[in-house]
């Protein structure tokens, strides 16, 4: 049996500004919406759909893996923006990358204060 990952729900404040946010730093498609979804494409039909859900969100954490090349645009993109970021979930060592697990990583949040984080490299690899 094969069992693939087919989308999720992410709470935001502003389902449109969330998704934008997103396309804008991983260079993907400008979102779509559909019903009360604002909906982000991932590689192999994976969607994100933003929701308002009109309650306290609590932060999730999120992660990506990209290739180096990839790596190397998105965290141009969160330098350029500005961005707060960090080499480390705790938060710790900001402004700043870490090359754990023989790649490279950064967390940073999103307009709802998700916790994203990029990698080049899967744990355990």
């Amino acid at each position: 049996m094969t069992v693939s990952f087919n989308h999720t729900i992410i709470f935001a404040t502003d389902n449109r500004a969330s998704a934008s946010f997103f396309t804008t730093l991983f260079n993907l498609p400008e979102p779509t919406t559909w019903g009360p979804f604002v909906s982000v494409e991932l590689d192999r039909g994976v969607f994100l759909q933003f929701a308002q859900p009109g309650i306290e969100i609590q932060a999730q954490h999120y992660a990506f893996l990209v290739t180096e090349e990839e790596f190397d645009g998105i965290y141009g993109r969160i330098v350029e923006q500005g961005l707060t970021h960090w080499a480390d979930p705790r938060m710790a060592n900001p402004g700043t990358y870490n090359t754990n697990h023989g790649g490279r990583g950064v967390y940073f949040k999103d307009p709802s204060g998700h916790n994203l984080e990029v990698l080049t490299q899967p744990y355990g690899s």
